[in-house]
């Protein structure tokens, strides 16, 4: 080939990695068509050359042999491929079937995490409109649910998740969140190692409070090992010593309503009275509240590990209240809200919550923005007896793989198995979609471009990014939105289908998403509508690479609040009344001479919950599925580094290596989630040979959230104890 040719055949693509809500801006450069290399792209506005390993995975993904390329039928235990049409036109008659004899609340579906990264999510969400259905389950029950509920209760709306202004920022306290590898959730922060380094450059100071020492607890000034289970103690202690002292700074512009009731409630929360419960002396209370009213700025940040807590809610209500009371709220260098191109803050802030619309079947669980927590959709399923609606029959899922990701006592292979039509959006045949009765498999993620709708909503900095697509799809091969589409359109009512196929199928043609985006770019806040020539356009946007800085988050939350009387609510009576109760009660562990040891998450840069696991590079070296213990826990139990434990629980049990380590707070071990693979139907052979084990497998469904029913999967009480089995056998659940 002449050099030319070569020229010709090799090509690079800005983009970005689209695989966590960090976004990084990424060059995939290719050779005809296979990917020759990944890099980071120093011109991306955000991300401005970082990536992490994860970014690479794009190209094992795209290449996989045993991803999915066309629709997938159940024969026996078997899968045949089949064509488009035929797909839509089985998964459309098995659907209205089981509605036209059910009813609409028998057709359940699940929006897993993968989906909230494409435009695509759109079309999911009319999908579940079109079904009219009440059993409609997410990913965000699992580790979203308390952020929004506290912001819908504090600032009107669940939309209002504030984001901390890491970049300006003169003091950072972050809880339950180890953002040097996640790179922010909620707050999409690209190279956070860089960001909160910058910090301490710049005269800062940086607190992590988790019962591990994380990676970003490396990176920090301070790190306070707390009790799993302890962050609302330790916040009321500060909030105490914060309004008792009288060291906070004045509020800003913002009106708060509920501080009398606030320093009511925390009168008796003496650093002294809530150490033993946080796990954290006194004065280190003392100490941190003082510090944080101190600094010229101060934020504080939790996340996922906060929401992994019957306290969850709380937990997010009280650090939004310190960083309020502090008058760290929207300001620079505090809890700030983006001014994104698309502005769905402003969109959505008077749409409500929809919270205890209805319940589950038992009457468990109230629903809250019109969806049910995912814990129970096992129970949804398969039915016991009581409740006035009938068990759900058919589910749709769409990217998500809930038998590995949810609490669930092992039911959910049962549940599944008992459906009579499960059609499952996914490029794989997972531990979830091997029980689908047809997989509908969209293109790769190198496949398809779009504009992102949600991430800049919490990103640190106001941008705007397109996506490019790397490869042209494949013929006749579909985008997520074209099958979300799709299947809109066969479970519309018959009569309405006969009369309006033809016509809604062209019109959903013509709106797809970038056409969404081009006119929310048009009309949000940058967009030329408002600014004239230099106003945003989706094109302008598309041909820029690495996106348009738009500049720092700036205050603009009196122009969002959608409380009724335009303030913020310090003290929602329903957290005060909770708090109080929570305060009464004794310290006890039950049973805790048996389960003696509180389970808390961990997360790895090579992972991503269970769906990069088929990728060499992704699980190649050491075992990351483990238990990581205390040296002098192990001690206790006679246990060796590297030999196979049985991990215990009230609920099941589970075999992983242990592995020995000071980095965690004595009497709390950790286990990452999202293994647990196995070959029994899973398409997946990498992913195969490295199973790990399913930690939620000791997680209780019944144990949530106070207010919104999320997974509450930290401070799972377990013991550790040395497995007498040569190899690692199955999990086992506890009936």
């Amino acid at each position: 080939m002449t050099a030319e040719g070569a020229a010709v055949s090799t090509r690079t693509v800005a983009r970005q990695c689209t695989l966590c809500e960090a976004h990084c801006g990424i060059l995939v450069t290719v050779d005809h068509d296979k990917v020759t290399h990944i890099q980071g792209d120093p011109e991306d506005v955000l991300s401005h050359g970082y990536i992490c390993p994860k970014a690479t995975a794009l190209a094992g993904l795209h290449h996989d042999p045993e991803r999915l390329r066309r629709p997938m039928r159940r024969v026996g235990d078997s899968f045949e491929e089949i064509g488009w049409d035929e797909a839509f036109a089985l998964a459309g008659t098995r659907l209205r079937a089981v509605r036209r004899r059910h009813g609409r609340d028998a057709i359940a579906m699940y929006l897993g995490n993968p989906a909230a990264h494409s435009s695509s999510v759109v079309y999911g969400i009319a999908l579940r409109l079109a079904l009219l259905t009440r059993k409609f389950y997410s990913a965000s029950s699992i580790d979203q649910f308390p952020q929004e509920f506290a912001a819908w209760k504090m600032f009107g709306s669940n939309v209002l998740m504030p984001i901390a202004d890491i970049d300006r920022t003169d003091r950072l306290l972050i809880l339950g969140a180890n953002p040097a590898v996640s790179n922010g959730s909620v707050t999409t922060m690209p190279d956070a190692r860089r960001r909160i380094t910058a910090i301490r450059r710049r005269g800062g100071s940086v607190v992590v409070v988790d019962p591990r020492r994380t990676e970003t607890a490396r990176l920090a000034d301070e790190h306070v090992a707390v009790r799993p289970g302890g962050d609302p103690y330790l916040l009321l202690g500060m909030l105490h010593t914060i309004l008792a002292e009288g060291v906070r700074r004045a509020p800003g512009s913002i009106p708060l309503a509920g501080t009398e009731e606030l320093a009511g409630v925390v009168a008796a929360c003496t650093p002294e009275e809530m150490a033993p419960r946080a796990g954290v002396d006194a004065d280190t209370i003392r100490r941190l509240a003082r510090d944080h009213a101190a600094a010229r700025s101060a934020v504080a940040y939790a996340r996922i590990g906060v929401c992994h807590q019957v306290t969850g809610t709380l937990t997010h209500w009280l650090v939004n209240t310190l960083n309020a009371v502090t008058g760290n709220l929207d300001r620079p260098g505090g809890q700030m809200f983006s001014t994104p191109p698309i502005d769905a803050a402003r969109l959505l802030r008077r749409l409500g919550s929809g919270y205890g619309m209805w319940s589950s079947r038992t009457g468990e669980h109230a629903s809250f923005r019109t969806e049910l927590p995912v814990v129970g959709m096992a129970d949804e399923i398969l039915g016991d007896g009581k409740g006035s609606v009938g068990p759900v029959r058919a589910l749709i899922t769409y990217a998500g793989n809930p038998v590995l990701s949810t609490p669930q006592s092992g039911r959910l292979d049962d549940a599944l198995d008992s459906l009579d039509f499960f059609v499952a959006v996914d490029m794989y045949i997972t531990e979830t979609s091997r029980h689908a009765d047809l997989i509908l498999p969209p293109v790769s993620h190198l496949e398809r471009e779009e504009f992102d709708f949600l991430f800049p909503v919490f990103s640190v900095r106001n941008n705007a990014r397109f996506n490019a697509r790397v490869f042209e799809p494949a013929a006749g091969a579909l985008e997520d939105w074209q099958i979300m589409s799709r299947l809109t359109l066969e479970v519309l009512p018959l009569p309405f289908r006969r009369q309006s196929t033809g016509l809604f199928r062209a019109l959903l043609d013509r709106l797809g998403p970038l056409r969404l985006a081009a006119l929310g770019v048009l009309i949000g806040p940058h967009g030329a509508l408002r600014r004239g020539r230099r106003g945003l356009t989706l094109g302008r946007i598309r041909r820029t690479r690495g996106g348009i800085d738009l500049g720092p988050l700036r205050p603009r939350l009196q122009s969002l609040v959608a409380t009724r009387d335009r303030r913020v609510h310090l003290a929602p009576p329903e957290f005060v009344e909770e708090t109080r109760r929570l305060l009464t009660e004794t310290e006890n562990d039950t049973g805790e001479q048996e389960f003696d040891l509180r389970l808390i998450g961990r997360r790895h840069l090579r992972s991503n919950n269970s769906w990069l696991h088929n990728i060499p590079t992704m699980v190649k070296g050491r075992d990351r599925c483990t238990v990581l213990m205390h040296p002098d826990d192990a001690a206790a139990r006679s246990l060796v580094h590297g030999r196979p434990v049985t991990v215990r629980s009230r609920i099941g049990s589970i075999v992983v290596p242990v592995e020995v380590s000071d980095e965690i707070r004595a009497g709390t071990v950790a286990i990452p989630h999202g293994w647990g693979h196995d070959e029994k139907g899973v398409g997946w052979s990498t992913a195969a040979a490295h199973p790990g084990a399913n930690v939620n497998l000791l997680h209780d469904p019944a144990v949530t959230d106070t207010f919104t029913g999320n997974a509450a999967v930290n401070a799972t009480m377990v013991n550790v104890a040395a497995t007498s089995e040569p190899s690692m056998p199955e999990a086992t659940i506890t009936r």
